[in-house]
């Protein structure tokens, strides 16, 4: 059981994908950014999917940047934990995608 969270282009194609074991509490605040609880479900997600708004993924980066003090993100500095750069990766790849296409869908899993 864990965790299975993947953000979707309108192609069908992955563009962001995170995992946490089921007992990682740091998933929570991956779905808190997202303001995504009703997906999930304690050691797992719910396994549904949720169309996300480009309105909607620029709030979850605004969070994650307030969450961090508005510091700069650089995936590669030393000092961010895999936990840490996974949800930016993930927050940050389903924002581009959405800027481009106006909306993503994240799967639950």
């Amino acid at each position: 059981m864990g965790h299975d969270i993947y953000g979707i282009n309108k192609g069908g194609e992955e563009i962001a994908y995170a995992r946490f074991s089921m007992g990682n509490p740091n998933a929570l605040i991956l779905f808190n950014f997202l303001d995504a609880y009703k997906y999930y479900s304690g050691v797992s997600g719910t396994g549904e999917e949720a169309t996300y708004s480009l309105q909607q993924i620029e709030k979850s980066w605004k969070r994650l940047k307030e969450n961090n003090n508005n510091h700069s993100f650089n995936p590669d500095d030393q000092s961010m934990d895999w936990d840490e750069k996974q949800i930016y990766n993930f927050i940050y790849n389903c924002l581009l995608t959405a800027q481009k296409e106006g909306s993503i869908r994240l799967y639950f899993g």
